[in-house]
């Protein structure tokens, strides 16, 4: 028996892309069902044939930030094979990324600080999202050759959550400066990790 692939929803997906909007802009908690099925257009029962919670819906857009990040990254790795340039280029665009016009931190930190559940799905699918960014960041210094490529890479992921909440919360071109400037004192220097 041979079967296709099904095709995305146009209303699944208009759902997700205004939830994602809403979210980013107003916060999780603050924007409902109703609001999102509103503006997506759709009647609440195709939302509920889509999502049947909003922690569903919650997840969903997590995962989907999560993969354009992971799209990206490997979209980087065919852009900058070595391994070096590669990190430089991926926080160099998250330096921009944090400078942009509509940034309101990180979509991450934001999901975490608004469900203080430690083991809800929404934290389950931040934390999936945080670990596989540590293991990347640390396992492109290990491809670059950074000595204790570990521990700096656990230096420039917490150097990227305060560039996050520094340039949403005080100024972002600081906090750009900041993060690559602190990017290349730590893995230009690991030995300053002590």
């Amino acid at each position: 028996m041979t079967t296709t692939a099904a095709r995305p929803s146009d209303a699944r997906d208009r759902l997700l892309r205004t939830a994602g909007e809403l979210f980013y802009a107003e916060g999780i908690n603050t924007v409902g069902v109703d609001r999102v099925v509103a503006e997506a257009k759709v009647t609440k029962a195709t939302f509920y044939r889509h999502f049947p919670s909003k922690e569903d819906l919650v997840v969903a857009y997590l995962e989907s930030v999560d993969e354009q990040f992971r799209q990206w990254f490997d979209q980087l790795a065919v852009e900058h094979p070595d391994p070096a340039e590669r990190l430089r280029a991926f926080f160099e665009g998250i330096a921009t990324y944090l400078c942009g016009p509509d940034f309101r931190g990180c979509h991450f930190i934001n999901a975490g600080a608004e469900d203080a559940r430690k083991d809800s799905r929404p934290r389950r699918a931040v934390a999936r999202h945080r670990e596989w960014f540590r293991t990347t960041v640390r396992e492109t210094l290990r491809e670059a050759g950074v000595d204790r490529a570990d521990a700096v890479g656990d230096q420039l992921v917490a150097l990227r959550d305060g560039a996050m909440v520094e340039g949403y919360l005080e100024s972002p071109e600081f906090a750009g400066t900041v993060l690559m400037k602190g990017f290349d004192m730590t893995v230009g220097n690991p030995a300053l990790l002590g």
